[in-house]
């Protein structure tokens, strides 16, 4: 794993529209460029990622310090680390138990595509975002 890379770097499958959808309102959010994002399709995912988590890509990865967090504990470590008003809605998902807040993310996840689409290929990062995008 990349220890190099001192932001968190998001994994997320780069053709769900759910997906996308997330990166987009975590970038709107994230002014000072906390965040770095990566498809799990990419090369960054590869390298720094266990087969696992590039095979079945049904999960958001969040790595940020050698940590390695997935499914919910993922969406709750984004929340905490955007602050303000944010990091109390992730403070709040952490009380819920973790089988149970995993149960409500895989659900969500076995339907997103049925529900917010599928792209053919990855999203695109505008010009001012290439910075905070790894390939």
């Amino acid at each position: 794993m990349d220890e190099s890379i001192e932001q968190p770097v998001i994994f997320y499958d780069g053709v769900c529209g759910l997906c996308n959808r997330f990166v987009d309102f975590v970038i709107s959010r994230d002014p000072q460029a906390r965040f770095r994002f990566a498809p799990l399709q990419g090369a960054t995912a590869a390298a720094m990622l266990p087969a696992r988590d590039t095979e079945n890509i049904r999960s958001v990865v969040v790595v940020h310090r050698g940590q390695v967090l997935r499914h919910s504990s993922a969406i709750v470590k984004v929340f905490r680390e955007m602050g303000g008003l944010w990091a109390v809605l992730g403070c709040l998902l952490w009380l819920i138990p973790r089988p149970l807040r995993n149960f409500g993310y895989r659900i969500v996840a076995s339907q997103r595509y049925r529900l917010f689409g599928q792209k053919e290929t990855c999203r695109l990062p505008t010009p001012d975002e290439r910075t905070r995008f790894l390939n």
